[in-house]
């Protein structure tokens, strides 16, 4: 599975989990999740639930950050470099 993969997948989650009626074209490679309000902490902690669950990684304290998860590619990015 490539980036592109886990991306969409992920998009797909938080427009259905977090965003619902929003367009798919508003969530974009560089909307920012965190810092702009998308993923509040409880939102942020359900989504690593599902990263978790649906790839079967573990994700560190330090990981589930803005750094992190702010961009779809950033997520995408974790998750890839978590299963090999």
């Amino acid at each position: 599975m490539d980036t592109e993969t886990i991306k969409q997948q992920v998009k797909s989650y938080i427009l259905r989990e977090f965003l619902p009626g929003e367009s798919p074209t508003a969530l974009t490679d560089t909307t920012e999740l965190v810092t702009h309000g998308v993923l509040d902490s409880l939102a942020t902690l359900k989504l690593v639930t599902f990263l978790e669950e649906e790839y079967g990684i573990s994700l560190e304290a330090h990981e589930v950050d803005a750094e992190h998860l702010n961009t779809l590619p950033a997520i995408a990015a974790l998750v890839f470099s978590k299963r090999k």
